[in-house]
């Protein structure tokens, strides 16, 4: 029993909790905004490094490998080193790399510092959240989670726009030097507000005396890191018609079958998988999963559709999530407060089913939609996902002994993040394949019947009018009914992405009849 538990009060911090969660936030947001902001700016960044687009995306890449190898182990590390120490050294490892980022003067000096910055950023969300479940008493958390949320939900909404803006207005550079400032005031904070709990201090000293699990490290890395270049290149690359994706994909197979075999039989593990017997925590792990691939996925879904087809700008098109972002900021603390007083699988149900049915209304988009309409789709989907966050962290603690929180934190951080990976993934390969078929089918359909070929007819008999020259006329008709077809092969494309989104949180929902409502007091206790 750890000192934590063996008084008749549980440890509390010295330090008011708000402030606490105020400060672990800073980082939170200043990271997982990391995660989106490269994005628009990659076209300034290869024409300013005299680097082709292909190798430019090692920008994003590089990043997203490094911080899906750190998530899993910052327990371990955690553990190993002291929580408040790891955190701190993750938070000046981010902010030094960001401003190695902005200064760099050629690709392969920034994709060096983008994989310490990316090393430097996985550590801090498994941190942080494990900072907030011990900072805050069991019937509080979700309000202390409420916070944390904003920033998880909020950051990628913001940062293709503020990319965008920041580009646009200043240079690519600055999109790393805003970190640093965020990094020094958050290091000053950290120091002064966050302390480790006394178990955090036992588990030091049982980690000096205890081996450290090599092999687990290094099937983690190559299973992990193998998996994100195959998501993030797969559809750049065709797929499995690429040699370079069938073998990180051999890689993959071989490194994350080899950790689970290796982790399940180790008596220190890396990452403590036998704590999926948990069913709250295997259901959470799974519905946190699917969050991140809805939330990430359709992040990227209504800007590239009102980039593509309706031709608006970067920075217009991130407007059209702003108020979404409100929404949740709004929403969030109702949910904290909620979540303390109503059966977190209700609210979860609640999220699923609302996130769903704004899934299956954004499947009327067309090509000629406002930005009223556009901005309302993400407001609706923003209700549903401020529903969910709060109420899955709070199940995934139950049950749950107060000195494996990291290990907690670290896995449910880690899914999400996979979530998301694999939801972006989806979106893209889905709609550039999906465009494609469509295309296909809808030039196959055009007979002489068809509204298409009519439409042909009647152009090219315009043009002709216009242009004595009758091939002139026809190449012009031709090319106009082929702007169409691909605006209509497109849009429809997107129409299957979204109900394969909305069905697959359909799916979801069963889950949470496996899951137990979380008994009063259950998590501090250790129950």
């Amino acid at each position: 029993m750890s000192q934590g538990q063996s008084g008749a009060q549980p440890w509390r911090p010295s330090k008011n909790p708000w402030a606490v969660a105020m400060t672990v936030t800073l980082a939170t947001f200043m990271e997982v905004l990391d995660t989106s902001i490269a994005n628009v700016a990659l076209p300034h960044i290869a024409g300013s490094l005299s680097a082709g687009n292909d190798e430019s995306t090692w920008v994003l890449t590089s990043y997203l490998v490094s911080n899906a190898i750190v998530l899993p182990i910052s327990a371990w590390l955690c553990d190993r080193f002291g929580r408040k120490r790891f955190y701190m050294t993750c938070v000046l490892l981010f902010t030094l790399s960001s401003l190695m980022c902005g200064l760099s003067t050629t690709l392969p000096m920034l994709i060096f510092f983008r994989i310490l910055q990316g090393a430097g950023g996985g550590g801090l969300g498994p941190s942080e959240q494990a900072i907030l479940a011990d900072t805050f008493p069991p019937e509080k958390r979700g309000m202390g989670f409420a916070m944390y949320g904003m920033a998880v939900v909020l950051a990628p909404a913001i940062g293709p726009t503020l990319g965008g803006w920041i580009t646009d207005n200043y240079s690519w550079h600055w999109i790393f030097f805003i970190n640093v400032p965020v990094g020094i005031l958050s290091l000053f904070l950290t120091s002064r507000m966050v302390e480790d709990p006394p178990w955090i201090a036992d588990a030091q000293v049982r980690a000096k005396h205890t081996p450290v699990d090599y092999t687990g490290l290094a099937l983690v890395a190559v299973g992990l890191g193998a998996l994100q270049v195959v998501l993030d290149k797969g559809q750049r690359e065709d797929w499995f018609a690429s040699t370079f994706i069938q073998c990180f994909t051999a890689f993959t197979v071989i490194g994350l079958v080899g950790f689970v075999l290796w982790e399940l039989h180790e008596a220190n593990p890396i990452l403590d998988l036998r704590l999926l017997k948990n069913t709250n925590f295997a259901v959470s792990n799974v519905l946190m999963f699917t969050l991140g691939w809805v939330l990430y996925g359709s992040t990227v879904l209504i800007p590239q559709f009102l980039q593509t087809v309706m031709g608006y700008t970067a920075e217009l098109a991130g407007k059209a999530l702003s108020p979404g972002g409100l929404v949740v900021m709004a929403i969030m603390p109702l949910v904290g407060v909620l979540v303390g007083r109503v059966d977190p699988r209700k609210l979860i149900a609640f999220g699923f089913i609302a996130l769903a049915l704004s899934m299956f209304h954004m499947m009327s988009l067309y090509p000629g939609i406002d930005f009223h309409t556009a901005m309302m789709y993400r407001i609706y989907q923003s209700v549903g996902l401020a529903f969910l966050f709060i109420p899955i962290n709070t199940i995934c603690y139950a049950g749950v002994r107060q000195e494996q929180n990291n290990q907690v934190s670290s896995m449910i951080n880690l899914m999400r993040n996979l979530g998301g990976s694999f939801g972006i993934s989806f979106v893209t390969t889905m709609l550039a394949r999906g465009s494609q078929i469509h295309q296909s089918m809808l030039a196959s359909h055009t007979v002489s019947s068809n509204p298409m070929s009519r439409l042909l007819q009647s152009l090219t008999g315009l043009y002709a009018g216009q242009n004595p020259s009758h091939a002139d006329a026809s190449i012009r008709a031709h090319a106009q009914v082929y702007g169409i077809m691909q605006q209509q092969a497109s849009v429809l494309a997107y129409r299957d992405t979204i109900a394969v989104m909305a069905f697959l949180i359909v799916a979801a929902m069963p889950l949470l009849l496996l899951a137990r409502r979380p008994k009063p007091g259950a998590v501090s206790m250790g129950h």
